[in-house]
């Protein structure tokens, strides 16, 4: 029978260590306090980012091969304890239970693309005799790993966006500090238990769960070559702001929208809309907000979404029945429930949902949401999606544009040109064509623009952040 542990440590330096069990993780239907965790103070986290500067170069060191050893390891312990990883996330998250199976999934394929790229890291040899002075001259260059990094991973998937940054540095060799989410802490101290079965240098991973108000030393400390964090806009762009010198890699915000022509299939839209407006809780900076439709096929699909929204099962995340489970706490709730109220009061028509019982909000559809509304403009974060409407292409791409963030549209089209219109003009890190833009897979490059962040995701390219390129030129003469 799966079941949590009665308390979890932290790890330092590779080592379970438990000065405390100071920091309560909750059933997040329930409320209950579900385990406890071991909490990390300055002390502590300033030993392990010290364990991490004395394990950058054993850990540059090491052969693509050991790499990839340890890589494989996790894939098959990962794979080994798939239900104990999905109930954790279960209990910790709310998550429902067929969407926690789903990022246990991907944690492994994550991990297990990370553990094929370690062994490809590749240069290239480059001529340099481009002028007479350069006669004899030839050039080539590797990647090497950037060194010591600092990672903070949200709430929302505590598996798979903490293995998007774990596995490239593992892939590269780049020793690291972690601080998961204080509210979903059990998965990043899963995958540190895994990584303490093999045989890294010590001080090549510290998983630390920390206060946020006493964690500055993840962002601040200068012998961290690399941030790396995934959360809110507001928190984001303050952790930059105090960085130093560091490279930094934001994975922030967003309104999603998606568009949807007048020759979709009306039977595909429904479903895969509604999948990624609601899909775990909506909580998922990808999920659809933003639904803009055609004008002449808006009156069906909105009677369609409305009917499809009504059907969809909420309640105890652990039911496999279950589509719509809790809100990560009772105050995120709370507040876009009055978010909700701020848009009907302000004109807005509410079509489905909008009832609120703690932490559960029912998945809501309105439509007449007027731009200034935060449930325009802000990032929802819930069960929550407004419809609007267009007449012509170009406008649907404006209304799109129409936000301070930049993550990913979906387009529901066939028609090519109007696809390679919504690539060329959609001012997002990503465009779906067909689908919605909740769709990802994580060896694709993942990020945005504008104030939805700074650099890519996707194991590939977030190993190049974790690498720096080493030039070497050789005069023959």
């Amino acid at each position: 029978m799966v079941a949590l542990k009665d308390s979890y440590p932290l790890y330092l330096a590779n080592e379970a260590q438990t000065p405390n069990l100071d920091l309560e993780v909750t059933d997040k239907y329930t409320g209950k306090v579900a385990t406890r965790v071991a909490l990390a103070d300055a002390k502590i986290i300033d030993a392990g980012i010290a364990a991490t500067v004395e394990a950058a170069e054993p850990m540059a060191r090491m052969a693509a091969y050991e790499r990839q050893a340890v890589l494989q390891h996790c894939v098959n312990r990962f794979t080994e304890r798939f239900d104990e990883l999905a109930y954790a996330l279960c209990i910790e998250a709310g998550k429902p239970i067929r969407d926690s199976r789903g990022e246990v999934g991907r944690l492994i394929d994550t991990f297990r693309i990370a553990a094929e790229e370690s062994v490809r890291m590749t240069g290239e040899v480059q001529p340099l005799d481009i002028s007479p002075r350069a006669r004899g001259y030839q050039g080539m260059w590797k990647r090497v790993p950037i060194g010591p990094c600092s990672f903070i991973s949200p709430f929302n998937f505590p598996l798979n966006l903490a293995a998007h940054k774990i596995a490239p540095a593992l892939a590269v060799g780049c020793p690291f500090v972690m601080k998961p989410a204080s509210r979903t802490p059990l998965g990043a101290i899963i995958i540190g238990e895994v990584l303490a079965e093999t045989d890294l240098p010590k001080g090549a991973f510290s998983i630390l769960p920390a206060a946020r108000d006493g964690a500055d030393l993840f962002t601040t400390d200068e012998r961290l070559k690399l941030l790396s964090f995934t959360g809110s806009p507001g928190v984001g762009w303050d952790l930059k702001a105090k960085a130093g010198k560091k490279k930094v890699v934001l994975e922030l915000g967003g309104n999603a929208a998606v568009i949807v022509d007048a020759d979709t299939d009306l039977d595909d839209a429904v479903e895969r809309i509604t999948f990624g407006a609601f899909y775990q809780s909506g909580q998922s900076c990808i999920g659809v907000q933003r639904i803009i439709i055609h004008d002449d096929i808006y009156d069906e699909l909105r009677d369609r979404l409305v009917a499809k929204t009504r059907t969809l099962i909420a309640g105890d995340p652990h039911n496999e029945d279950t589509f719509v489970g809790p809100m990560i706490d009772v105050k995120e709730a709370s507040r876009l429930d009055s978010w909700i109220q701020a848009a009907v009061a302000d004109g807005a028509r509410l079509l489905v949902g909008g009832k609120r019982d703690g932490a559960m909000l029912e998945a809501t559809l309105l439509e007449g949401v007027g731009r200034s509304a935060a449930l325009y403009a802000e990032e929802a974060f819930g069960p929550v999606a407004i419809l609007s409407r267009f007449r012509n292409f170009k406008d649907a791409l404006d209304e799109v544009n129409d936000s301070k963030f930049g993550l990913q549209t979906g387009v529901f089209t066939r028609d090519l040109y109007k696809m390679l219109e919504a690539w060329d003009h959609l001012d997002v890190g990503g465009v779906v064509i067909g689908d919605v833009p909740s769709y990802r897979v994580d060896n694709m490059p993942y990020g945005g623009v504008k104030d939805s962040g700074l650099g890519r995701e996707g194991v590939r390219f977030a190993m190049e952040d974790m690498t720096e390129i080493r030039n070497l030129v050789i005069r023959r003469r």
